[in-house]
């Protein structure tokens, strides 16, 4: 009798309908692309010959090129999405399984708030994973002696919730979300006089934390000595993999761990596999819609894509990641010396011993912790200066050449010819806290882009260095991804260059009569209902699609442009850059606004000066356009696309008129921000009207 073949820990599957339509769409709309451009070519030469201004119609070109040249990116991660799970009741027992270290990282307890952190931290230490075989370490960049002291109180409420979550099967092991929602996971008397015991202990906690928070200054310092607690896990457990969580992202579905051991553990992809990546989820958005697009659905969508290739880009938190990956090991040869294992590991010996010694549970941690020598190296390794003069931060462990260093890294890990996986299983493994702002969510990704355009910018470029080293669809997808800040150019153009030619009657697209004005439209219609498509098939509504739009063009407007023209100076030398961490204190107005499904409009006030101001040049010049049109009818022919556009822009975003003009509330548009963008647009219209 044959013995049977161990079922496999994991599959995927190709999305072969999305596919389909993907391929089918691309095929389509590149024709009808070849064809606009067509048009446009031959009516800027014909123009060239004659007196007309070139000038707005190159514009335009400009503006149709730039974003033709980003979706012939984008059908990269359109074109073989894939779905992948994980059968954790398949892996072997407890005793097989290797160990993990669990980071989470923060940095300012003022932004951060304490009780969040240790959340997070309790919610990892419940993990449903063998304990001797999970070391969880904070990693606290700003030393604050507050994190310190709540963490102390946070293992000890953890002795007792633990326990709980083990004998009752909790799922949701983050207590605050737990007591929140009240989940019900036990039954019976016993069940609810524990669950009451435990709840009396979590208020106690938190009482607790709130009094080392009012005792002591929660201020950041960034000139402290290293602390042992928060550090250093190579010299002390040094486990084979390492689980990195933001300090707001708790763990929601304690079988992330075996979950991912399913991908690690796979030996058709283990030995090149270097992490696994879970999406980020956010307990705090209305699905319907999510009126900022704090999911960040699309980056998601491309992630699966991203499946069909040699896996995703490490996406900051919520991801499983080989040491040796992150160590670079497998780079050096197996006879090199021991001045050239310092020239990439530091100066430490002892670090160095840990990296060759495969990687095995140190059972002596504790009393080697005793030990003043290995404190005092392990202080080293911990400290800011241990970097220089290695390849720490280059070649080593996390690459900190841009301010998005998880990508960056990632994007290193595929050139160097590792793989990843992306799952996104029907629970959330992990649940953190998005923006409820529209200022937060403009300045977070500001942030993001700028780090993105740094590696745009430089011989990384994934275009031309990715290219190299990786697929050439793997590569157009992270150039896709490095370059999404461009979308300003175009945005900016078509927000401003066809209303003040309308307002000078300058035809700038073809008349209703030409057969080419079909093949306008029929971009524009393809674009948005593709759009439409991707939102509806992730389970979201046409109201997210619109909501989508409107964000994506604010985003354009204010973070994606000056993303780029910082990322710009910096490349000139001009400016530094640095990473400031998003607030994660709730802010209760804001939140209610959210929940009303209305925009909280006090963001920066340049953010804001701008998006008012060309919203008023819009409305005016489609009400200018219009008037034309009555007293003209012959224009209509000429003019009724470029009558639309202001049009669109105008419905697109009513509520920003609502927050000019007939919002009172906290989150209305500053009455100063919107006196000075109705002069702005007044002057601007004024000289486009006059000039010759």
């Amino acid at each position: 009798m044959e013995k049977s073949l161990p079922l496999p820990l994991n599959d995927w599957q190709v999305q072969k309908r999305n596919r389909a339509i993907n391929r089918l769409h691309g095929f389509i709309h590149g024709g009808a692309l070849a064809a606009l451009f067509y048009y446009r070519i031959t009516t800027i030469a014909a123009i060239a010959k004659s007196s007309s201004s070139i000038l707005p119609h190159l514009l335009i070109f400009a503006a149709e090129l730039t974003l033709s040249c980003m979706w012939l990116l984008s059908q990269a991660s359109l074109w073989n999405p894939v779905t992948r799970n994980a059968y954790p009741e398949r892996l072997p027992g407890d005793d097989n399984l290797p160990a993990i270290d669990v980071f989470v990282c923060t940095a300012d307890p003022a932004k951060e708030p304490s009780l969040g952190v240790m959340n997070t931290v309790i919610s990892a230490m419940a993990l449903d994973y063998p304990p001797h075989k999970l070391h969880l370490y904070l990693s606290d960049d700003g030393g604050s002696p507050v994190t310190l002291r709540a963490l102390r109180r946070a293992r000890s409420f953890a002795k007792l919730w633990i326990p709980f979550c083990r004998k009752f099967g909790v799922k949701n092991r983050c207590p605050q979300a737990y007591f929140l929602r009240e989940e019900i996971d036990g039954s019976g008397d016993r069940f609810f006089l524990e669950k009451k015991a435990i709840q009396k202990a979590y208020d106690d906690f938190k009482i607790s934390l709130g009094k080392i928070v009012a005792e002591a200054d929660v201020g950041a310092s960034r000139d402290h000595a290293p602390i042992i607690e928060l550090r250093v896990s190579g010299m002390i457990s040094k486990s084979p993999y390492i689980l990195t969580l933001d300090c707001d992202m708790y763990c929601n579905d304690p079988t992330s761990a075996r979950q991912a051991m399913c991908f690690h553990l796979d030996p058709k992809l283990s030995e090149n596999l270097a992490f696994v990546q879970f999406p980020q989820r956010f307990h705090n958005i209305r699905r319907n819609p999510d009126i900022y697009d704090g999911a960040v659905r699309f980056i998601w969508k491309k992630w699966e894509g991203f499946n069909g290739l040699r896996g995703p880009v490490l996406s900051g938190t919520g991801f499983y990641i080989k040491r040796e990956a992150l160590y670079g090991t497998r780079k050096l040869q197996s006879n090199v010396d021991l001045n050239e294992l310092k020239k990439y590991y530091g100066s430490s010996n002892e670090f160095i011993k840990s990296i060759y010694r495969n990687y095995k549970l140190n059972s002596r941690s504790n009393a080697l912790l005793n030990d003043e020598a290995f404190k005092q190296e392990v202080q080293l390794v911990a400290s800011c200066s241990y970097d220089n003069g290695s390849q720490w931060g280059k070649e080593v462990g996390y690459r900190y050449f841009a301010v998005v260093e998880d990508y960056f890294t990632g994007f290193n890990l595929h050139c160097e010819g590792w793989i990843s996986v992306y799952v996104d299983p029907s629970r959330p493994c992990f649940l953190g806290t998005s923006p409820l702002s529209l200022g937060e969510i403009l300045v977070q990704n500001t942030r993001w882009f700028l780090g993105l355009g740094q590696v745009a910018l430089s011989k990384y470029s994934p275009m031309f260095y990715g290219a190299l080293r990786m697929s050439i669809l793997q590569s157009m997808i992270y150039a896709e991804v490095a370059c999404y800040a461009v979308y300003f150019l175009p945005v900016y153009i078509l927000a401003l260059v066809p209303q003040l030619c309308l307002v000078r009657s300058v035809p700038l697209y073809p008349e209703v009569s030409s057969p080419f004005f079909a093949v306008f439209v029929f971009v524009f219609l393809s674009s948005q209902l593709k759009h439409a498509q991707e939102v509806l098939a992730s389970g979201d509504s046409i109201k997210t699609w619109w909501a989508e739009q409107r964000v994506w063009m604010m985003k354009s407007l204010t973070s994606y442009f000056f993303a780029a023209v910082n990322a710009s100076l910096e490349k000139a030398g001009l400016i530094n850059s640095s990473f400031v961490p998003t607030n994660k204190v709730t802010d209760d107005e804001a939140e209610k606004l959210y929940q009303m499904g209305k925009y909280d409009f006090q963001a920066p006030p340049l953010f804001m000066l701008i998006l008012c101001t060309l919203y008023l040049l819009n409305l005016a010049s489609f009400v200018v356009g219009f008037v034309k049109i009555l007293q003209n009818g012959k224009m209509m022919n000429a003019m009724v696309m470029q009558t639309f556009l202001p049009l669109f822009g105008v419905v697109l975003h009513l509520p920003l008129m609502e927050g000019m003009v007939l919002r009172k509330d906290k989150g209305r548009v500053s009455p100063p921000v919107s006196l000075l963008s109705a002069v702005i647009s007044s002057l601007a219209l004024a000289y486009a009207a006059l000039a010759h």
